[in-house]
């Protein structure tokens, strides 16, 4: 361990879509003061990228041209003063909003199955990792990407208040929006995420639950944020 690494360390935040995964984890970064990396964010930009570009048709991507593409796209991210948070960046594009849209929802659990997108996203966040000192969320975030992880939270949520959260905050942006279809893109989202061949969401051996279906914000951040002091303390022993 490196004088940069010591008493730092890495929390991996893996969970259900919509749990509140990305909102806890910024939190969470902010008070320790850690960087935070949105993995959701990066695969949400490459689907991004590819309803831009054309690459899905009647709801199906083309695996072929993504492969093609795969070089041309360059996912960033950069501090926003405004929200004291990092944005994420499609080609050097600031596209934070852009990615949170219902149509990128809808596609990106199936361009995150793809294996070649995977291993790159990957890459790129391990490599993001190595100094430590940061807080990741995702699906796969204590499984594959940070399986030594000092800290993996698994999160959970009943799928009808996910769907109430994500309708409320929707509607806060004053974007039209439908909670039945709001339901229906998070229960086929769990179900792809679960079944997909190229790392499968699942709840690493070593990691702990937290059912947040009603808990509000602050109780799921000083829960989580007991458990990282905790983590941390042991390593300034």
């Amino acid at each position: 361990m490196t004088d940069s690494t010591k008493n730092k360390i890495v929390i991996a935040i893996d969970g259900y879509s919509s749990c509140g995964k990305s909102t806890v984890a910024k939190e969470i970064a902010k008070k320790l003061n850690y960087i935070f990396i949105d993995s959701g964010a990066m695969y949400r930009a490459v689907a991004l990228y590819c309803l831009r570009a054309g690459l899905v048709v009647d709801g199906q991507i083309n695996l072929k041209a993504l492969l093609e593409n795969l070089g041309k796209i360059q996912i960033s991210f950069v501090f926003n003063p405004s929200t004291a948070h990092n944005d994420v960046c499609l080609n050097g594009e600031n596209v934070e909003q852009e990615i949170r849209q219902l149509a990128v929802a809808q596609n990106v659990s199936q361009i995150a199955a793809i294996a070649s997108v995977r291993q790159l996203l990957v890459a790129q966040q391990q490599q993001m990792g190595r100094s430590k000192g940061i807080v990741m969320d995702g699906r796969d975030i204590g499984t594959v990407v940070f399986p030594q992880a000092e800290l993996k939270i698994f999160m959970t949520a009943d799928a009808k208040i996910r769907a109430q959260r994500r309708y409320d905050e929707m509607i806060a942006k004053n974007e039209p929006v439908d909670f039945e279809e709001i339901l229906k893109n998070i229960t086929e989202r769990d179900r792809f995420d679960e079944t997909r061949e190229e790392s499968p969401l699942r709840k690493a051996a070593d990691a702990i639950v937290l059912d947040n279906s009603l808990m509000t914000r602050e109780e799921q951040f000083e829960w989580i944020l007991g458990k990282a002091q905790e983590k941390v303390m042991r390593y300034e022993l």
